[in-house]
């Protein structure tokens, strides 16, 4: 386990490490398949697929659940999106991350949402005490919802979220996710002060790969996206059925065989 949690934090040194959210055991499976590096998941679509919505709302015993199909199937890292720890007790968070370690998870996301930056200090802190109890580790990459939120005026927001990485730094996170920057003056300044691998999150107007890469990100998340894109794919494809009986002819779907084969071994 801890094997992966070192090559999961290598992958933050140096590059750009991609990763395309999954959701569930089978999507997780199949973008490994695709030569993903690691996986990481996506709070929106694990929820949305528990029949859930966003925002803190998946019961912890279908998250566990989840995680633990997900590690059955796969081979390299996993990083979970955690949200907001589903708790505002930092004890109650860092039991359900050690637990999450100690199963094989390499990292998590925890954000601070809209709340005091001081309540993600202190799960951060437990997080890190409850691992080191247990023999275990795990790459805490601390989200500010700053941008994503606008919980500063535009002009301020590189200082506010600045002054946030250096406490949640302090705090004994390994990365820092700034989902909804994409200016690439500000992620550029953000990179190269935060003392922090910088995770931004992909959107329409947000530089390409090779620009960010240049600018100092050390991580780019596709977020919720591909869940988004499956469920608007199956409404078109479900829409057509139940008008016509037919699936649109221009469809290629993967197929049986080849979806099957993903999880003959495993």
């Amino acid at each position: 386990m801890s094997t992966h949690v070192d090559f999961f934090r290598q992958l933050h040194t140096d590059g750009l490490l991609l990763l395309a959210n999954a959701w569930d055991a089978g999507s997780a499976r199949l973008i490994e398949s695709l030569g993903a590096p690691a996986i990481a998941t996506t709070s929106a679509g694990m929820a949305w697929a528990h029949g859930y919505a966003d925002g803190d709302q998946l019961p912890v015993s279908r998250l566990t659940a989840t995680v633990a199909d997900i590690l059955r199937v796969i081979r390299v890292p996993l990083s979970i999106d955690v949200e907001g720890g589903y708790s505002d007790d930092p004890t109650v968070v860092a039991a359900t991350v050690a637990d999450l370690a100690e199963a094989g998870v390499a990292g998590i996301n925890l954000e601070d949402g809209g709340g005091d930056p001081a309540l993600l200090c202190a799960k951060i802190e437990q997080i890190k005490r409850a691992c080191a109890q247990r023999g275990t580790d795990v790459f805490v990459n601390a989200r500010t919802d700053v941008y994503l939120r606008g919980l500063a005026p535009p002009g301020e927001r590189v200082e506010v979220t600045l002054a946030r990485a250096a406490r949640y730094r302090e705090a004994g996170a390994d990365g820092l996710f700034v989902p909804g920057i994409s200016d690439g003056a500000e992620i550029a300044a953000v990179a190269s002060q935060a003392r922090l691998p910088l995770n931004v999150m992909l959107r329409p107007n947000l530089p390409g790969p090779d620009e960010l890469k240049s600018l100092g990100v050390r991580r780019l998340s596709a977020g919720s996206g591909l869940a988004e894109s499956g469920l608007a794919y199956t409404q078109r494809l479900a829409t057509a059925f139940l008008r016509d009986g037919r699936a649109p002819a221009d469809e290629s779907p993967i197929g049986y065989s080849a979806i099957n084969a993903l999880f003959a071994d495993r």
